[in-house]
């Protein structure tokens, strides 16, 4: 049995969760965390329902207030998909459930990253982003799947998916549809920009008209 701290958010392993605890059964659950040692599952809701989640740590807790309120930091580790849910973890206040934990393929390849590195590059130089996050060979999917505009449903698609090649397809395929239309948005906002002011137009020679 897992406990189960359901989010609207998708958590991937080996990424840093910063959480404000203010809820009873969640100061509750970090309590137990801290007492015993557990760990516990973020599984997300999405069209309300729970299926694939992930198994997080809790590393520390950075702030606490009188309240009971605190400020925790967990890593995530293994993600799981839901067996069965129970609203109630025996004996406490907050949720929990029976999972299985998935196995995971590093099939991953350096042409792979290569391709996906390039599309974000390209992605961030259409967007204009200062200071954009350096991103250096080796590194995996997931370490770059909140940095790219997916929306949820993605990262809860790319969540599933249980090959790193995959992932890395998955988002090199993201990432080729989205540049042509943010390129297209920047063409058109620079349209917008010319409205009212004076053009150059080349000067045409006629010479391959025809009526």
């Amino acid at each position: 049995m897992l406990a189960l701290f359901p989010l609207q958010t998708v958590v991937y392993p080996g990424e840093r969760l910063p959480l404000h605890i203010f809820e009873k059964r969640y100061q509750e659950l970090i309590a137990d965390c801290e007492e015993h040692g557990i760990s516990f599952g973020i599984p997300t809701v999405i069209d309300k329902k729970l299926e694939y989640g992930t198994e997080v740590k809790l590393q520390k807790v950075t702030n606490r207030l009188l309240s009971g309120e605190c400020d925790v930091v967990c890593l995530g580790t293994r993600i799981f998909k839901i067996k069965n849910f129970y609203k109630l973890y025996p004996g406490k206040l907050y949720a929990g459930g029976e999972v299985t934990f998935l196995d995971d393929t590093q099939n991953s390849d350096q042409e792979l990253q290569e391709e996906l590195l390039k599309n974000i590059s390209n992605l961030y130089t259409e967007l204009i982003i200062d200071n954009p996050p350096v991103i250096t060979i080796p590194f995996v999917s997931y370490q770059v799947a909140h940095k790219i505009g997916l929306a949820i449903s993605q990262e809860y698609h790319l969540l599933k998916l249980r090959k790193e090649s995959e992932r890395l397809v998955y988002l090199i395929g993201h990432l080729k549809r989205t540049i042509p239309v943010v390129r297209e948005m920047n063409r058109t906002k620079g349209i917008i920009k010319m409205n009212g002011h004076f053009k150059n137009f080349d000067p045409l020679d006629f010479d391959d008209f025809e009526l």
